[in-house]
């Protein structure tokens, strides 16, 4: 609510004054065919009064661009806290048809964001395989992928063949395979690995190159980065977030956590 009273502040005022002068200058200089003339005979002089506010000023300026920043930034934590929730209040419309291990039951869910030529995700591998042996009954994990293409050239080829290798009902053993040769990625391993856990080799091809692989994939990157998810491996258990190298321990307490 406006307090009509609040004592008059001519730092506030001129702030005010300078920001709807700002206003008035993109308005009349936009781009439309009516406004062309005026724009041409204002233009300079509004310009040069701008400018030189601006010079005697600049506090100003930068002060509404970090008001805009952190109005931006509150936003976007709104929007992430209210995708978190989603993870915990329906983690099966988070799931989707992502690959899964572990509880039928979805009521605890552990979603892991990851990269098969990240290390620190095959470092994860480790602590994330024991906790599920000692959880898999009532925690499901919920893989997605996250590939970092700027940085990992193998990395969306790999996600595009353990896709493929989902569609066969094979995604585990083909994630671990991936995980366990991560210096050998390239075509020779993904064809390699394929064959040994005796996939139908067509299918397997026909699948990886296909639009819902890559449709696939771009939905998780999308939803990491609505999260806000910079890097691998990332985290969510019931609405917790962690990442990196996680340590088991670090998982226990996450666990124990979401549980209370």
């Amino acid at each position: 609510m406006i307090n009509y009273f609040t004592k008059f502040n001519p730092y506030q005022s001129k702030k005010f004054y300078i920001i709807i002068l700002l206003f008035i200058v993109i308005t009349i200089t936009g781009c439309t065919s009516n406004a062309q003339s005026t724009n041409n005979q204002i233009k300079p002089e509004l310009e040069q009064q701008v400018l030189q506010i601006i010079r005697d000023n600049p506090e100003v300026i930068i002060e509404s661009v970090q008001a805009y920043q952190q109005q931006q930034q509150q936003e976007r934590q709104a929007s992430q806290k209210e995708i978190l929730q989603q993870f915990k209040n329906n983690p099966q419309a988070q799931i989707s048809d992502s690959p899964t291990l572990g509880s039928t039951a979805q009521k605890i869910v552990l979603y892991e964001f990851s990269d098969f030529q990240c290390p620190f995700c095959a470092k994860a591998q480790g602590n994330i395989k024991q906790f599920m042996d000692k959880h898999q009954d009532r925690v499901t994990l919920v893989f997605k992928h996250l590939p970092l293409a700027r940085i990992h050239s193998q990395a969306i080829p790999a996600a595009k063949a353990s896709w493929a290798a989902q569609q066969q009902g094979k995604f585990w053993e083909y994630h671990d395979a991936l995980f366990a040769q991560q210096n050998r990625l390239g075509e020779e391993l993904y064809v390699e690995v394929a064959n040994n856990l005796g996939l139908n080799i067509d299918k397997f091809n026909s699948d990886r190159q296909s639009e819902k692989a890559t449709t696939a994939i771009e939905t998780d990157i999308k939803l990491a980065q609505e999260i806000g998810v910079s890097g691998t491996p990332f985290f969510i258990l019931n609405g917790e977030t962690f990442s990196g190298a996680v340590k088991l321990s670090q998982m226990e307490e996450t666990l124990a956590k979401v549980v209370e």
